[in-house]
């Protein structure tokens, strides 16, 4: 996640609180950026905070929010969306599986979704307004299905993965999501190291395996039960990451397409941890 906050301070942050340095170096406030990594650990989150952070207006946006049956509609859709999001300006605006809103048009046999890929970058240069103050973010558990020309200078050029959080970002986050909860005696971060590999997403399914635990046993005894370290021990018996079908796959991905080393902080990364 460091890795992540330095991106954002480098592409978005740092220009946008220093603007005379900005305007010096010849640099646009606005730009693009790829997140890309397992379901479940906090693309969008990261979308959010940067929009809030900024002050920024935040939007989000879908295939479903912009597929139509009906000849060139899906291309006005989308073109609506950039214009409101330029007159709303700062502002954020996510793209949500742009894997399948900008998939590869060599993969396409459709005519119709190839159009709507080329829209797509045609909004991001901006040929028909500029995007200045406009944040583009957008997220993909399948970044290689991408298509290669929206990660071109000027477009989603910063591609940074987003990986599941580590041990002491595990212990913040399982306080937080246990924060008001009636706790007996636990220990948050050997609970962490119990935790390797998995997403935001499986913390809170944990969190809330174990307090349907502690909940009927509480029911059962007519009063309140914290919870207690054996809660979340019996959910860890049958509860495994969720991100390590994702690794396992991307792994094979990456391999066929890194000819360009795109990949290698993902590569890296699996390899030192022997996924």
């Amino acid at each position: 996640m460091d890795v992540v906050k330095e991106h954002l301070q480098l592409s978005f942050l740092g220009p946008l609180n220093n603007p005379e340095l900005t305007k010096a170096y010849g640099k646009d406030l606005g730009g693009g950026m790829l997140l890309f990594g397992p379901p479940g650990c906090g693309k969008t989150y990261i979308a959010k905070a940067l929009a809030g952070e900024i002050g920024a207006k935040f939007m989000s946006v879908g295939l479903t929010d912009i597929l139509d049956m009906h000849l060139g509609e899906s291309e006005r859709k989308l073109h609506d969306i950039f214009e409101y999001a330029r007159s709303q300006s700062p502002a954020v605006l996510f793209i949500d599986e742009l894997d399948a809103l900008g998939q590869k048009r060599s993969q396409l046999r459709s005519s119709g979704m190839r159009t709507l890929v080329n829209q797509l970058l045609s909004e991001m240069d901006g040929l028909e307004e500029e995007n200045k103050n406009l944040f583009i973010l957008a997220a993909t558990n399948h970044p290689w299905d991408v298509d290669p020309a929206l990660c071109r200078p000027g477009r989603f050029d910063n591609v940074i993965s987003v990986f599941p959080p580590e041990r002491d970002d595990r212990v913040i986050m399982l306080r937080q999501y246990l924060k008001g909860k009636p706790l007996g005696d636990v220990d948050l971060e050997a609970l962490a190291d119990a935790c390797p590999m998995f997403s935001g997403a499986d913390l809170v399914h944990l969190c809330n395996a174990a307090v349907e635990i502690a909940l009927k046993a509480s029911i059962d005894q007519g009063k309140i039960r914290p919870l207690e370290q054996e809660d979340f021990n019996c959910v860890l018996t049958t509860l495994k990451a969720s991100t390590l079908c994702w690794f396992d796959t991307a792994k094979k991905d990456a391999l066929q397409v890194n000819e360009h080393g795109c990949y290698d902080e993902l590569l890296e990364y699996i390899r030192c941890r022997n996924l």
